[in-house]
């Protein structure tokens, strides 16, 4: 890398969004993403040729910038609005909750960060091992580094010179989540789209998959608390029969999954904001992006990866 250009490490949308600004006004840019695809936590897997969502569950859009965003992406035929109406579970019964607009993606929601990443240029399985004053990145020096990844992952990589980075990521918290997807044979449940599912020691929420993704395919999407998450981060596989039974009590199904898959993410959401600032960016040409930087969402993910690029892009320019 170029002694002027910046190396981004994490291809999620904060990483990506920044990247972006980055190219745009034309300082060299590099994203290292230690995965085998872009996406980060909007992430989408396989089944059989379908595409299922394993990390975020949808997204809301309320930036006025954000929201042009993603009409670019409804115009691409990329996203869907999806429902502002869940169900919500709890002791007592259940009864519908209306929200925000959700809007979901038939194509997965990783498909969204990879098209805003576009042509940037973007390295898969490239594991950043640390990061140093200068600051340097592997060994390799560079103008300044992005960091878009949560902040015990962050704090993995920094040098304990770079106080004012480690300081910021050491006061974050993150908590886990499981996530579930079940593919049974034949669609079974009431009509929810997604259920929240409160005071339940497994699940947390619970979307139906095929409605999210408009095709109708007879596949649910549970996510769990943290709690029994926390319990099963060692073994994620071990605790798919405790959450297929789980949603199967919940639905009230009678039949079984055909098959269940379990993904792990040990640091799934941020608890608190870590600053009133949407990223961090010190003297020494750190910065850190992500959800950490505001509400747990997509659209804080986006914005500050995209202020953090055009913060750096004054800054370098």
């Amino acid at each position: 890398m170029d002694r002027s250009g910046v190396v981004v490490v994490g291809a999620g949308i904060a990483g990506v969004a920044c990247a972006v600004e980055l190219t745009r006004a034309g300082v060299p840019v590099r994203v290292r993403e230690r995965g085998h695809v872009r996406g980060g936590r909007m992430a989408s897997k396989r089944f059989q040729g379908r595409p299922a969502d394993i990390g975020a569950a949808y997204f809301t859009a309320t930036d006025p910038d954000f929201v042009a965003l993603v009409e670019r992406w409804r115009a691409a035929g990329l996203v869907r609005e999806w429902t502002d109406t869940f169900r919500a579970y709890d002791r007592s019964g259940n009864h519908e909750v209306t929200g925000p607009m959700r809007f979901a993606a038939p194509g997965g929601l990783r498909s969204l960060v990879e098209h805003l990443a576009g042509a940037v240029p973007v390295t898969v399985d490239r594991l950043v091992l640390g990061v140093e004053p200068g600051p340097v990145v592997d060994g390799e020096s560079c103008a300044a580094v992005v960091l878009a990844m949560p902040g015990p992952q962050a704090a993995l990589l920094l040098d304990p010179a770079l106080t004012d980075a480690t300081r910021v990521v050491q006061a974050q918290r993150w908590s886990p989540t499981l996530a579930a997807v079940l593919r049974f044979p034949h669609r079974r449940w009431p009509d929810f789209r997604g259920a929240f599912v409160n005071e339940h020691p497994v699940l947390n929420l619970v979307c139906d998959d095929g409605d999210r993704r408009g095709d109708g395919a007879p596949v649910l999407v549970a996510h769990t608390v943290p709690e029994f998450a926390a319990g099963h981060l060692a073994q994620p596989t071990g605790a798919g029969p405790a959450i297929e039974q789980a949603v199967r009590d919940l639905l009230g199904l009678p039949e079984q999954a055909v098959d269940v898959h379990v993904h792990r993410w040990t640091y799934a959401k941020p608890t608190h904001a870590t600053a009133d600032a949407t990223y961090h960016l010190d003297a020494d040409g750190i910065g850190l992006a992500g959800d950490a930087f505001g509400k747990p969402r997509v659209q804080s993910a986006w914005r500050s990866g995209r202020d953090l690029g055009r913060a750096l892009a004054a800054r370098l320019g």
